[in-house]
Order: C-alpha cells, then sequence, then structure tokens
C-alpha cells in the first residue's frame, strides 16, 4: 500500500509530497500542483521526515537522515544517487565530477556526463537525496525535476 503525506514548505518552495510504503519513505518530490488532492495519512516516518524537513528548512544540517528506500533503480542508477548523497551541504559538484567518479569506480577512460544528468534527474527522494547540489559545467544551474525555481531556492537556503 502506498501513504502519502503533503508537508508545508515555507516560502517561496512549493510544498513537498512525501511518499511511504507505510515504514519507510520511498518518495519526495515537489508538487507542481499546489492543490493536489492526496489523502493524507499521518504515519511515524512522516513526522520523522518532517522534522528533518523542519530543521533543513530552517538553514541548518540535520544531524540524522530518515530511513528511506529507492525502488526499482538500475545499479548505474543507485552508484550515482550513492555518489550524490555524499555531497555536504552547503557545496555543488558538477555532473562531470560524478561522471569522473564512475569512470574511475568503474576502471574506465570516460564516463558520460549526460548519463549522469539522467540518472541525477531520476532521483526519486529529493532534498534528503541532495540532487540539487549538482550543477553543470561552470557552475551553470541547469534543469532540475522539481522546478529550477525550487533549486535555486535550496541553494540559496544553503548558502551556496
Amino acid at each position: 500500500m502506498i501513504f502519502n503525506h503533503i508537508y508545508q514548505t515555507p516560502s517561496p518552495f512549493d510544498n513537498l509530497l512525501l511518499v511511504s510504503d507505510g515504514k519507510v519513505l520511498t518518495g519526495l518530490h515537489f508538487l507542481k500542483t499546489p492543490n493536489a488532492n492526496f489523502k493524507q495519512t499521518e504515519l511515524p516516518v512522516f513526522q520523522e521526515v518532517s522534522h528533518w524537513l523542519d530543521i533543513y528548512f530552517s538553514g541548518r544540517e540535520p544531524d540524522f537522515t530518515s530511513q528511506f528506500r529507492i525502488d526499482n533503480a538500475t545499479p548505474f542508477r543507485r552508484d550515482v544517487l550513492e555518489i550524490v548523497r555524499q555531497i555536504p551541504f552547503g557545496r555543488t559538484v558538477t555532473y562531470g565530477d560524478i561522471a569522473a567518479q564512475m569512470a574511475k569506480k568503474h576502471g574506465i577512460e570516460r564516463m558520460s556526463a549526460q548519463a549522469v544528468g539522467r540518472a541525477v534527474g531520476w532521483n526519486p527522494i529529493g532534498i534528503i537525496v541532495p540532487c540539487h547540489r549538482v550543477v553543470g559545467a561552470g557552475n551553470k544551474l541547469v534543469g532540475y525535476g522539481g522546478g529550477i525555481e525550487n533549486k535555486i531556492a535550496l541553494l540559496e537556503l544553503e548558502k551556496i
């Protein structure tokens, strides 16, 4: 069974949809539709993630990570998202940086930054798996599944 909860974000962010299997977080997405009609459920996992988000949106790095699970990821996506998870609060890396790490890990000369970009863009656990901290070459702000306005606001929140 799938459970949903809407987290009310501070301005200027869009609200967040939290998704769970009842035990762990399985999705964290910015809502494009402000009045999305989801059946709200209160679960301990939603309380924990909401507490994490409260700390994060206050401009501080939470000192814990809520339990989550990433379903249906290919090994490539898992590897890329594991690198993304390691990006420190208040820092950014480029798609090319991640591609270089992936190439080194797999013992190959080069890895496509575009392939890395597709894997980063697939991320189902936004903010906690901080794909907003991945930028284009020359620190150019490029696509973000949660909307470029939210990406800019997240980076400003982290004082990047």
